[in-house]
């Protein structure tokens, strides 16, 4: 049987852990809550698979835990910030190459047509895609720029 091997070493979980919020736990009792460290390997496991989350190995917590913890994590801003973390870590270790960047965008089919009812608008509503990108570029604003490498 292969071994296996962590995504998070334990010197990147040092720098982690103060970033995940502690689970609460429910005063009315019930199962103690499930540790960050092993949440975040799940999380991390489909990810870099790209599998779905039915498909998370035993040896993570379930699958609805994991999707319910990246949820929160996300509506916190608290994935945001391990994201830089993670990127820092490895900009620190040379492990980034800045020449190229890449952006990922959703695609959706356009409408066959309108109801006839309904009036042309007179100013066009930008698009979800463009806010969203909008929203990642001021994000990063503020991450330190790299000079070009010849």
């Amino acid at each position: 049987m292969a071994e296996y091997t962590r995504f998070i070493n334990d010197e990147q979980w040092k720098l982690l852990k103060p970033l995940l919020p502690k689970p609460k736990t429910n005063p009315k009792g019930g199962q103690p809550a499930i540790d960050n460290r092993q949440v975040l390997e799940g999380i991390l496991w489909v990810l870099r698979t790209g599998a779905r989350w039915q498909d998370l190995p035993d040896r993570y917590p379930s699958p609805t835990t994991c999707w319910r913890r990246l949820r929160l994590w996300e509506d916190q801003g608290v994935w945001l910030d391990v994201w830089r973390k993670f990127l820092s870590m490895l900009d620190s270790d040379g492990l980034l190459d800045w020449e190229e960047a890449f952006i990922d965008g959703s695609f959706a089919p356009a409408k066959k047509g309108a109801l006839v009812s309904e009036k042309p608008k007179k100013e066009k509503e930008r698009s979800g895609w463009w806010w969203s990108t909008a929203k990642v570029f001021f994000w990063e604003a503020s991450l330190p720029r790299h000079p070009r490498r010849k």
